[in-house]
């Protein structure tokens, strides 16, 4: 079983920046792929960014740039450094991490992007 756990959402102005994190509970060593997604009210999940084992990065297109996802494996931590947010940003963003047969998700971390 692997626990993941989402900090360092919050309230934002627009324009402003934030960074997720996301802890693993412990190290995987098999190939994985790791993932932000998000779901905002009334809508459903969608994928924001993915990074593999490999250290490939994937992003949705409304992303255009604006955000990064990198790992530190050390520390089995994922981030997510968010850049000129937008109000349409607003959502619960959620870790997930898939390996085999494994797929797990976080909690979910409460981004809300208002003036």
């Amino acid at each position: 079983q692997v626990q993941l756990v989402e900090s360092g959402g919050g309230l934002v102005q627009p324009g402003g920046s934030l960074r997720l994190s996301c802890v693993v509970s412990r190290t995987i060593f098999s190939i994985y792929t790791m993932g932000w997604y998000r779901q905002a009210p009334g809508k459903q999940r969608e994928l924001v960014a993915t990074i593999t084992s490999g250290g490939r990065t994937n992003y949705a297109d409304f992303v255009n740039g604006r955000f990064t996802i990198s790992s530190v494996n050390a520390k089995n931590t994922v981030y997510l450094e968010m850049n000129s947010l937008k109000s349409e940003d607003t959502a619960v963003y959620y870790c997930n991490l898939k390996s085999g047969f494994l797929d797990s998700w976080g909690q979910g971390t409460q981004v809300t992007v208002s003036s």
